[in-house]
């Protein structure tokens, strides 16, 4: 097996066994109806954690846009008009004044 594959279902387990123990220790505490509403909000806020988590890892925490930009751009989009295949970021084509364009990311 891969080992990055292996440490990834490592962690995997770790969570879930974290989440498996919360859950457990919740309902033993609590009555049901409250115990259910409480073991909802921990999953969430533990799904919350790791995502934001997973993206800092990534480097590209708070920023959608950087996923897009897979070529190493600053996020910026560039337009290429349809008629004339001029490259611009305007909204319309300063080359032929047409509003058809494909983004280039």
């Amino acid at each position: 097996m891969n080992p990055g594959t292996e440490c990834f279902l490592k962690v995997q387990l770790v969570w879930i066994g974290i989440s498996l123990v919360i859950s457990l220790v919740l309902s033993v505490l609590l009555p049901f109806p409250l115990s259910l509403i409480a073991i909802i909000g921990v999953m969430i806020g533990l799904i919350y954690y790791q995502r934001r988590k997973m993206l800092r890892n990534v480097g590209k925490y708070g920023s959608y846009m950087g996923f897009l930009g897979a070529k190493g751009s600053s996020g910026a989009v560039n337009f290429y008009c349809i008629t004339c295949t001029t490259k611009h970021r305007e909204a319309s084509c300063p080359k032929c004044g047409s509003k058809m364009k494909r983004a280039d990311f």
